[in-house]
Order: C-alpha cells, then structure tokens, then sequence
C-alpha cells in the first residue's frame, strides 16, 4: 500500500504539470494556492511570465563589492524603504511594488507590531494584524504550515496578489523581515486578495494544508504509469544504467534505497548522474542529492525526503522529448546496493518545458577571513531557480551563517535578492540549532553543541521560485563569527532550463568526494585548570550550579545566581596533592546582574576587590590573585559579596570559570 500511495502522489504532480502548457489565465489567489503544491508547474517556464525579487531589511550600508567592507556590512534590521507619519503615528513601509504582482513568502526572525497589507492604492488595509498573529498561525484562515514558527524563524507563504499596487508597512521599526514578491509583465489579468478570500477559498486551503503536512502520502488520483524497478551492486569504480527511457515523457518519482557497511561514504561517493536528450544535466553524490548530507539525515519535504533506513525519494517533475538516462558511479572502496524504481508519466513537450538539473560543488578548508560571497550557481539561459541544499563542516561552536544571501537575475549588477542571514534565507532564524522539517524548508541535521559539527539545510522554491531569462548568479557571504577558523562547504543548487542551458559547475574529482567528518565534540579546557564547576560546594546561599557559557574552559562555569546579597558567603573546595608555595591565577564570568566580590584563599585575603559587571556576558582574562602557602589535601576559595556596580541589575552573581596553580620554587 506505501508504494501504492507514493506513484499516486507522482502520478498526480504529473497530471497537473500537463496542464500547465495553457492559454495565459486570469492570476487570482485560487490559482496560486494551486502552485503551492503544483510541482509540475516548475517545469514549464512560466506564462504568463513574471520576474521574483525580495523586500528585506538588510544593510543599506551595502552598495558595492568594491567597498569591501561595507559590502559584508550586517547590521541587518530595522531597515524599511521610509516612514510614513500619520498624525500622531508612523508606519514604517516595508513593500511598495507596483502590479500586477503577488506577494509569495513573508518571514521574520522577531515580528512585532501591526503588521498592514495595502492593495490597489486603496486606504482601507485588506489585512491588519499583529505581524506575529499573521506569521504565526492565529490569523484567522491562515493555519499551520502554511504560516508559522519554525527554529525561530516566522514564516507565511500564503500568496496574495494585486493588481495595481502593494504596500505593506508596520507600525513598530526594528525587525528583521524578508518579503518576496512577483511582477507579472504589463497587462497581465490579476484579481487582488480580499480578506474574504480566506474563507471563500477554505476547502482549497484546508487541501493545500493536507498536502504540506503530509507532502509524501497526500490522497491523490492515480493516473496511467509506467515503472522501472532496478537492483544493482555496485563494486568499486562499477558504474550501473538504473533506467534507460525512451519517447517523450517526464520522470514523476524517482527511489533509491542505498545499502552498504559505511553509509556516510556510500552516500558521499556514489554518484548520481542523469542525462535528458543528449544533456547531462545532474552530476550529484546521491545523498547529497536528497538534500541532505553528509550521511543518512530523516527529513520530509515536498521534492525530496530520506527515511531512517537510507531510502531517497524524488518527486521533481523531469520532461524530456526522446530520451533520459539515470546512471550511478561508485567511487568508494566498498561495494554498495542499490535498489528502487523510477515511474514515468505521459508528458506533451512544447516551447515552455524545461530540463531539470541539480549540480553540487564543495569546498575544504575554506577560510573564514577575509569575508566572501561564495557561489551556490552561476547558470546562463533560460530557466527557473528551485531550490538549493547546503551542508558545512564547522569545526568550532560559534555561528558559521551571519552572512546573506544575493540573487542577480539576467545580468543585474546589484542583486534583486539581498538577505540578512543565512539562516533566514533557509526561513529559520538566531543561529537556531534545533532541527526542524516543512514541506519547503528544512534543517535535517545539526550536530552541536552550539553550531559545531556538520549541518544540512535546505529550501526549495516552490511558490516563490525565480524565473530568469538570459542568466542567473546566486552568492551566499561567508560571514562567520570566529575569523580565524576553517571550514568545508557543500551546494546541490536545483533548477530549470531550456535545452542548452549552461552552469558554472566543474567536473567532479575524486577529492572532491572524500568525506571530512568532524568529530565528536570535546570542550576545550585549558591546561592545569581547576574547573569551578567540578570543585566541592561547601558553603553558599541561594542556588548554585554549572552554567554553559561558550568561551569558558570546558564550556561551562560555576554560577552562584539569583538570591546572593551583601554579606553572603560562597565556599568552593580544591584538592593539593603536595604542600608548597603556589601563584594562583582564576578566571571568572563577568555579566551585568553579577556583583562585586571580596577573594579569600583559606581565610588570607586574594587580591583586590572584583568588580563583575559587564554590559553583556563575557569571560575575563586570568587575573593574578598572588602567591599562598597551601597544604596538601583540601583548600578553600571564598567569594564575599561587597555590592555592585551602580550600571548593574542588583542580583550579586557571581560565575568562577577555573582556577590555576603554578608552583613557586
């Protein structure tokens, strides 16, 4: 029955991308909730035509690539195109587009305020709500997934068009927001959204809320198919024809369970290549190419998913006029298995459809410095963009993806795509590292702790994807918060052309496919250091306890918290294995709620007074506390609470991150 279900939502998208080669129609918001799960619809270059760009908030500070510096500026909130004063109010404009043109994606990594839609230059909003009601799930007839939070990002695709004019504005600044929108070419028939809509239009989106929530096994009719099963095992450097398919059709599904000792290699150096009429035009390590990598990452979307036992599955829709052939090539020094299908659905070629391609390209040991855009794709034709994955090997904790994304569409010198983050070009937000899954967008894998380790995330652009004309450019910044790092990167961009498209992409090298795997993470602690957080409470008042703060030894401190006062005493005990004379030398976590403190090394004062205030949390440098005389066996550390900074909240914490002790001859 599971396979039964899955060539039925195949079959389907198929269906509907036949019915995409139609007369130009009237553009309403029915129909673009029909796109909104209408696969087939990518496929076929768009009539009538129109052009994707954003509305965000980044950086005005950003002009040109040769102003280096403040090409990567990142102060990427609270930016709006003006603000309008109206009496005693303001609303600060985020959109304002002329028609005809829809509105296809809104996010938000901390919306706030109310949030105000304007059509057709009428006075009257036809939405006007708080910006976190719309994006979050409690606008009436805007459920979940269609809007929502998601790893801290806010996100709506709900499509709104216009005839004449948008304008969105909000009447609270300091956010971050991306809006993207279409403009159809001059002419075009477009019925703006009405607020009535909603309710009209329930039963259409109560179905394309079904198929988002279950994009793999929505019920859908079955029409007529062809399937090829193939198994094959793979020997190293074997390469294997899965299918060989003949005539005019399109690829509707596409499976493969892979099966090996190692899976993160087989995934890694398996390599999946697929030629439509005479063009190679996928060249991709098969896990990669489910949109998530490195190794087997469970995720389910709308075009591409992995289950838990290693199996693909991919329902792009992919036309060809007389011929297609999808080959597997085993890199790797074990054997692998493959087996799966392919199902194939009728298909009528015209003028409009396109070719389907996916190409990945990595990069090792990248430095994080000097900032740089680094490409995802670089594609001259015509075509559509739908979608990319990417994958980085972070070797340290701190935020890899602070940088932006830009989009450069038919030869644009300034890009009609400029993002805040990384993160929230993949619609989450805050460097969150919680996984999450959607029919559009996901995080199948983020290792941690922090942002260490491997990540995979991806976005596919579905309602929202970007034709071009004559060509296409997509840079991401690497803007990472730790300068002096290296890391390795991954890109599977996926998108559409007409036959004779080109991309930028090289051929694949052998080292390309070796697997970098960052290992397991160890804290760092630094040599010789006596953790507060391990030493024995003896005394205190109010609570105490280890505290995770990145920058400490071994990650972590020990943090007396909330309910120390003037007067109070905390007492923390370390061993010596042999008596003798020691410089003592301590770290500590400065905040601005902690307080100022008093040392004592068994009772003899230890330095002067400490003032722990800081305006945010930071670890300070090793201060020398001085020399005592310490006898073997157990010692005593003592912090006494004097009071605080006057600039500090009157809570009198206080973190001790380690101590040291050097010998004194």
């Amino acid at each position: 029955m599971r396979n039964t279900w899955r060539l039925q939502g195949a079959l389907w998208l198929g269906t509907l991308m036949v019915g995409c080669a139609t007369p130009a129609r009237t553009i309403d918001t029915r129909a673009l909730l029909g796109e909104m799960t209408d696969l087939g619809a990518l496929a076929e270059f768009p009539h009538p035509a129109y052009a994707c760009r954003q509305f965000s908030s980044y950086d005005r500070a950003s002009e040109t690539p040769d102003n280096h510096e403040q090409w990567f500026a990142n102060a990427d909130w609270g930016k709006f195109l003006r603000i309008e004063e109206h009496g005693d109010s303001k609303e600060y404009v985020m959109v304002d587009a002329d028609g005809p043109g829809a509105i296809v994606r809104i996010w938000s990594a901390n919306p706030k305020g109310t949030v105000r839609v304007y059509l057709d230059h009428d006075d009257t909003p036809v939405i006007e709500a708080p910006l976190a009601d719309l994006l979050g799930g409690k606008y009436p007839g805007l459920p979940v997934p269609i809007v929502g939070e998601r790893s801290r990002g806010w996100n709506s695709y709900m499509p709104m068009p216009y005839a004449k004019h948008c304008k969105i504005t909000c009447d609270e600044g300091g956010f971050y927001y991306h809006v993207n929108y279409r403009t159809y070419a001059p002419g075009t028939s477009v019925v703006s959204f009405k607020a009535a809509d909603l309710e009209a239009l329930a039963p259409e989106v109560q179905r394309v809320l079904r198929c988002l929530e279950s994009p793999r096994t929505g019920g859908v009719p079955a029409v007529r198919q062809q399937t090829v099963s193939f198994g094959e095992r793979l020997s190293t450097g074997d390469e294997r024809t899965l299918a060989e398919l003949k005539g005019t059709q399109a690829i509707g599904e596409f499976t493969v369970l892979v099966e090996a000792a190692d899976m993160n290699q087989a995934l890694r150096e398996t390599v999946l290549m697929m030629t439509f009429d005479g063009e190679e035009t996928v060249a991709c390590p098969l896990g990669d190419f489910s949109g998530a990598a490195p190794g087997v990452c469970a995720y389910e979307s709308l075009p591409l998913s992995m289950t838990e036992r290693g199996e693909l599955w991919c329902h792009w829709v992919m036309p060809f006029s007389r011929h297609a052939r999808i080959r597997v090539h085993n890199h790797g020094q074990q054997e692998v298995r493959l087996t799966g299908h392919v199902t194939t659905i009728p298909y009528r070629w015209t003028r409009r459809p396109m070719h389907f391609h996916a190409k990945w390209r990595t990069e090792a040991d990248v430095p994080t410095r000097p900032m740089q855009d680094w490409n995802y794709l670089q594609a001259k034709g015509q075509g559509v963009f739908v979608g990319a994955a990417f994958a980085i090997a972070n070797p340290v904790r701190n935020w890899w993806g602070e940088g932006d994304e830009k989009i450069y569409v038919d030869g644009e010198t300034f890009p009609s795509h400029f993002g805040t983050g990384t993160e929230d070009y993949y619609g989450y937000a805050w460097c969150c590292n919680e996984p999450f899954t959607h029919a559009y967008h996901n995080q199948p894998r983020c290792d941690g702790p922090g942002n260490y380790g491997h990540t995979a995330v991806n976005r596919w652009h579905i309602i929202d994807r970007i034709p071009f004309k004559k060509s296409f450019r997509f840079d991401m910044e690497l803007w990472h918060w730790q300068a002096e790092t290296n890391v390795t990167m991954s890109i599977v961009a996926y998108w559409y052309a007409r036959p004779g498209g080109r991309d930028g992409f090289a051929p694949l090298s052998a080292d390309d496919l070796h697997l970098r795997i960052i290992p397991e993470y160890v804290a760092p602690r630094v040599a010789g250091a006596l953790e507060g957080e391990e030493m024995r409470v003896i005394e205190h008042t109010a609570e105490i306890g280890p505290q995770a703060i990145y920058g400490c030894s071994n990650d972590s401190h020990l943090w007396w918290r909330d309910g120390g006062q003037p007067g109070d005493k905390l007492v923390l005990g370390f061993s010596v294995a042999e008596a003798g004379d020691y410089r003592i030398r301590a770290r500590f976590v400065r905040a601005n709620d902690y307080g100022i403190v008093r040392l004592a090394l068994n009772d003899d004062p230890a330095g002067e007074p400490l003032d722990l205030y800081n305006d945010r949390v930071a670890v300070s440098d090793e201060i020398d506390l001085g020399v005592f005389e310490l006898p073997a066996g157990e010692n005593r550390i003592t912090a006494e609470v004097l009071g605080a900074n006057d600039k500090a909240l009157k809570k009198y914490m206080f973190g001790l991150d380690y101590i040291r002790l050097e010998r004194v001859p």
